[in-house]
């Protein structure tokens, strides 16, 4: 795991270089001490020689000073690299997240990328610090304890290796078993997160339609499938603790009675028994520290799997060796164009689309639900690839485009609009950060949004998280203004205007043909009474092109358009008002 995250440490490298080497000297160090100790013991208050205590005691100050020093140190340098690794950890998933393709954000739930960004990150943080700092002393520790205590005495120190394969077995139990139980605890935490972030953001619809009862009964399931993974889990790591106890005591134990029988014999001094027992006391330390860290580190192994997921995947969508950065004009054509959102050939959702649009025209598009009509213009910007056949913006194929200039020239208002935490002004430099207020209110005029922001604060309006504040249409009039800021060739405003009356609606479609004459404009819409004005309209029926032509002529020659048509006109179009 070390090796995969070294290259992410970045500047913070010296950092965790530093931390071991620095762990290695406090090792020595405490290793050191003990050994000092028994020669204090025997040669200086045994040997009653004040020279000798002088001498041994200085360098145990020393020692001790260094080890101080260094752990010091490498706490400290630990921390930094593990931070700094943690924050270009989310600054490189971050990063992918925005090159991600819509095909490629379909893969992972809202929910799960918050999970590996935040807890999985910090699980990562932890382990590597453990790794760069305890994980280096715990083993090195273990080590020349045992090579010290074979020195004093090999035949005292033989017992301490026959309890390592009982902590070794019982551990590698515990992990195995832990393993995959942290498996179905980070996917359940993706799965709660996820919960409780669409009902977050859904939270007047759970209390429109009374669900919260419901809503409260899914959150308990899922909360006790965690809890019942976390308690299963906490038994087995639990183990560990009894584990390491009854290896401390019976090592003690080994230590007392042996040791006893050696000074009485003669074969060992006090101080080397004095010793002895130090250096169990370290080799025991040292085990439960390293059964803390392998439990640490199977949490860790999980996080990181998941974390590298998010980094190591590559957007389908990217740009060609050598694009071309300039879009001629806002004519779209696309040639026998076959799409699926996985790449099958038998689950198309776009079918053989032939269709041919010129720059400043202004084209509707409607069809029944699921009729693929978001997917068909969300082609145009390459949000998605196309299966099969090319999409063209100014007679070029938009696989041939630098990515940034052709979105920069194909402007998009969702379906669902979205406006950020910030003032008004921040909002609409999304479209430009550079636009002056003059260019800001003129575009507010267009989308006749300047009325109702004047007797707010202006552009200095606070706008609260996800445009609350504003009622629908005022939200859908903000989304058009930035749109219209990008100064794009094309305007693509997919069901944008359903919160908006006729009149208004109508207002803005020529405004933005005053502003923009050579501007082609393309508006998804279910209300016929909107697309009426348009130079011909689309009916998209089950992926396929039904029928292309005026209000006038679909009536007469489409079944599907003239049924949408006459329900609408049976149920009464009414316009909508705020």
């Amino acid at each position: 795991m070390f090796k995969t995250f070294f290259p992410y440490f970045g500047q913070y490298k010296k950092y965790a270089i530093l931390t071991p080497i620095l762990v290695i000297i406090e090792v020595f160090m405490n290793i050191a001490i003990p050994y000092l100790m028994s020669l204090l013991i025997d040669r200086g208050i045994l040997g009653y020689s004040k020279d000798q205590i002088l001498k041994i005691g200085i360098i145990l100050i020393i020692a001790t000073l260094i080890s101080l020093f260094s752990g010091i140190t490498s706490g400290i340098t630990a921390t930094r690299a593990s931070a700094g690794l943690a924050k270009n950890l989310r600054f490189n998933m971050f990063k992918n997240i925005c090159n991600f393709s819509f095909r490629n954000l379909d893969e992972f739930k809202k929910g799960s990328i918050v999970t590996r960004m935040s807890t999985d990150v910090q699980y990562v943080q932890m382990a590597m610090q453990m790794s760069t700092r305890i994980a280096v002393r715990a083993p090195l520790t273990l080590l020349f304890a045992f090579i010290m205590s074979f020195r004093l005495q090999s035949h005292l120190a033989i017992y301490f290796v026959l309890i390592i394969p009982i902590i070794s077995l019982g551990m590698a139990y515990i992990t195995r078993r832990a393993y995959p139980i942290f498996q179905r605890v980070f996917k359940i935490t993706d799965d709660l997160n996820t919960m409780v972030s669409e009902n977050l953001l859904g939270i007047r619809v759970v209390k429109s339609y009374v669900r919260e009862d419901k809503e409260r009964e899914n959150f308990n399931h899922i909360s006790q499938k965690m809890f019942r993974n976390y308690r299963l889990v906490s038994r087995l790591i639990a183990l560990s603790g009894p584990l390491m106890q009854f290896s401390t005591y019976l090592m003690s134990l080994i230590i007392a009675w042996l040791g006893s029988h050696f000074i009485v014999r003669g074969t060992m001094s006090t101080g080397a028994l004095t010793s002895m027992i130090t250096y169990s006391i370290q080799i025991q330390i040292s085990l439960l520290i390293l059964s803390m860290v392998i439990v640490q580190l199977t949490i860790a192994k999980n996080a990181s799997q998941r974390i590298m997921e998010v980094i190591n995947t590559s957007s389908d969508i990217l740009n060609p060796i050598e694009p071309i950065k300039e879009v001629v004009d806002g004519s779209v054509e696309f040639k026998n164009v076959n799409f699926s959102y996985n790449d099958d050939p038998n689950k198309l959702v776009l079918k053989d689309i032939n269709l041919k649009i010129s720059s400043g025209d202004y084209v509707g598009i409607i069809g029944p639900t699921g009729s693929s009509k978001s997917t068909l213009v969300q082609l145009i910007p390459r949000l998605y690839d196309v299966y099969s056949g090319s999409v063209l913006v100014g007679g070029i194929d938009v696989k041939d485009y630098d990515l940034k200039s052709l979105r920069d020239e194909v402007s998009f208002v969702l379906q669902h609009n979205v406006l950020f935490s910030g003032t008004l002004r921040e909002n609409l430099k999304w479209a430009d950060e550079n636009l002056n207020d003059e260019k800001m209110l003129k575009a507010l005029k267009v989308s006749n949004a300047l009325d109702f922001i004047n007797a707010k604060d202006g552009l200095d309006t606070i706008v609260e998280r996800g445009g609350t504040n504003f009622s629908g249409g005022q939200k859908q009039r903000l989304c058009i203004a930035r749109a219209i800021l990008k100064n794009p060739k094309v305007l693509i405003m997919d069901d944008c205007t359903s919160a908006l009356d006729n009149s208004t609606e109508s207002s803005i479609i020529n405004s933005i043909n005053t502003l923009n004459p050579h501007l082609t404009k393309i508006l998804i819409s279910q209300r016929v009474n909107s697309l009426k004005n348009c130079n011909y309209i689309i009916v998209l029926n089950e992926g396929k092109i039904e029928n292309i032509g005026s209000h006038e002529n679909l009536i007469k020659s489409s079944e599907i358009y003239r049924e949408i048509y006459e329900s609408q006109q049976k149920g009464g179009d009414f316009d909508v008002k705020e």
